[in-house]
């Protein structure tokens, strides 16, 4: 198993918390590989990601080592990686059209000329599903669903071919159906292109469908992480049973069931 990054007691404190919102975590995330990272609000799961995308803000105190044995080199923005957040509103500029924003990542980073980002940008568009993607590249963020808007996001997360892509709880201001939609597009494209995804979430049903891996965190620290089917079926940790548990009621089928299918 080729190793992308590795986390060495990976330690995370705001300027004015006492408190660390990472603390001491050590995990490996494989190239290649689908990993899920559960956890309710407040438990690391974000601070994770923006530890990773190097998005900490100032004044952030970090301790412990984020290895990236992959690259060589701490990864570079939109390059290396790319970030679909939660609210794709905020994510894309209201005054840019479509075409624009999913071009520039391309041009910026693939040297590519503005010509050649258009077409990179309109292709793009239809991987993700937009209806009319010659349309689409014209309208402005206000002019789509929310759903549209973060098949865009996605888009433009992935314009520069990066190898990581990490998607922070991107499906959370989503409907049900939108969201089995978004998680199914994302399953397709990084198998396609051999992204290794970061899936953060606080539904462990959502993920448990699609990743590889789950690594549960909690109060700041990772309480336990393994395959999909080993977490589901023998958690290890009283408090993922009990988040495996709350799924399973009279109108929600049994995860273990689930994954077997």
């Amino acid at each position: 198993m080729s190793i992308f990054c590795s986390l060495r007691q990976l330690s995370v404190t705001y300027s004015r918390g006492r408190n660390a919102a990472l603390d001491r975590v050590d995990l490996d995330i494989a190239a290649g590989e689908r990993l899920a990272i559960i956890g309710e609000s407040g438990s690391g799961k974000s601070t994770l990601a923006r530890a990773l995308a190097g998005l900490l803000p100032e004044g952030a105190k970090v301790q412990g080592e984020l290895l990236w044995p992959a690259l060589g080199h701490p990864p570079r923005p939109g390059r290396d990686f790319g970030l679909v957040f939660q609210d794709p509103g905020s994510s894309l500029n209201p005054v840019l059209t479509i075409g624009e924003q999913i071009a520039e990542g391309a041009r910026r980073h693939l040297g590519l000329s503005w010509k050649q980002a258009y077409i990179r940008a309109e292709e793009l568009l239809g991987r993700v599903r937009i209806p009319q993607p010659d349309k689409a590249m014209r309208a402005f963020p206000h002019q789509l669903s929310g759903g549209q808007r973060q098949r865009v996001a996605i888009a433009a997360a992935i314009a520069a071919k990066p190898a990581l892509l990490i998607a922070d709880e991107a499906t959370s201001a989503l409907d049900m159906v939108v969201q089995a939609e978004i998680v199914g597009l994302l399953d397709g494209l990084v198998r396609e292109d051999g992204l290794t995804l970061l899936f953060i979430t606080h539904d462990i049903a959502l993920a448990s469908g699609f990743v590889d891996r789950i690594a549960v965190f909690r109060n700041a620290r990772l309480v336990e992480a393994g395959p999909v089917r080993s977490v589901l079926s023998a958690p290890k940790s009283d408090y993922t049973a009990a988040l495996i548990a709350s799924h399973r009621d009279l109108a929600t089928p049994p995860l273990i069931a689930e994954v077997a299918s």
